[in-house]
This record gives C-alpha cells, sequence and structure tokens, in this order.
C-alpha cells in the first residue's frame, strides 16, 4: 500500500488548508487512517484518526479539536484532514497513515499503523 500525502503550503494565521492522503488500493476504505505531524525538533504526534468506513468513528488531539475535521471519500482511496484556524503552533510535516483494521475505535499511537505516506510540510505564519 503507497499512500500520498498532499495539500500542504504557507498560509497565514486564522487560515485554511486540506490536506489529502491518496491511497494505492481500491479497497482503502477498509482501512484505519491517522493523521500525524512532526515540528523541528520534536516528536512526532498525533493529529486525527478515522476507522475503517463501515463505522467512520474520529478522533482528535486536543489542540486541534474544533478546527480540524477528518474525512474520507471512498470513491476517490482518500482520507482528507480539513484544518481551520490555523495557528503558527500547527507548522510541521504532516504524515498520513493507515493500518488494515476493521474496528470502531480511532487508534492515536503511531505504532500501531503499517503505511506512511511521505509528508507534506504546512507552515502557518504569525
Amino acid at each position: 500500500v503507497q499512500l500520498q500525502a498532499c495539500g500542504g503550503g504557507m498560509v497565514q494565521t486564522g487560515g485554511s488548508l486540506r490536506l489529502s492522503c491518496l491511497a494505492s488500493v481500491r479497497t482503502f476504505r477498509n482501512y484505519a487512517v491517522g493523521w500525524f505531524r512532526q515540528a523541528p525538533g520534536k516528536e512526532r504526534e498525533f493529529v486525527a484518526a478515522i476507522t475503517w468506513s463501515i463505522t467512520g468513528n474520529t478522533d482528535y488531539a486536543d489542540s486541534v479539536k474544533g478546527r480540524f475535521t477528518i474525512s474520507r471519500d471512498n470513491a476517490k482511496d482518500t482520507v482528507y484532514l480539513q484544518m481551520n484556524s490555523l495557528k503558527p503552533t500547527d507548522t510541521a510535516v504532516y504524515y498520513c497513515a493507515a493500518k488494515l483494521l476493521f474496528g470502531a475505535v480511532p487508534r492515536q499511537s503511531y505504532a500501531e499503523y503499517d503505511y506512511w505516506g511521505q509528508g507534506t510540510q504546512v507552515t502557518v505564519s504569525s
């Protein structure tokens, strides 16, 4: 499974971006997907996760709740991360990750995911 993350860029504080995670498999609907980010000098941290499409449950880091929304489009084998009200503290490289997993609990630990995209840079200026 190959994942391609895209949609990053540079925005001002308060702006919005939508990241996309495109999968190489047509059964992406059966995969749990997470978004993680890593800022310079910091550890990779959980951002958001969604379970496989039958349950579609979501979870978010406290720092992004109410601002970010994870969703999936099964017809396009894509998971999105809509980011609104961006802050300079959101600046990081964002990664999507996936795991073939049928369940109802979104996964927050990066160690649980088997497949990773290459990352896309998000920079928020003040």
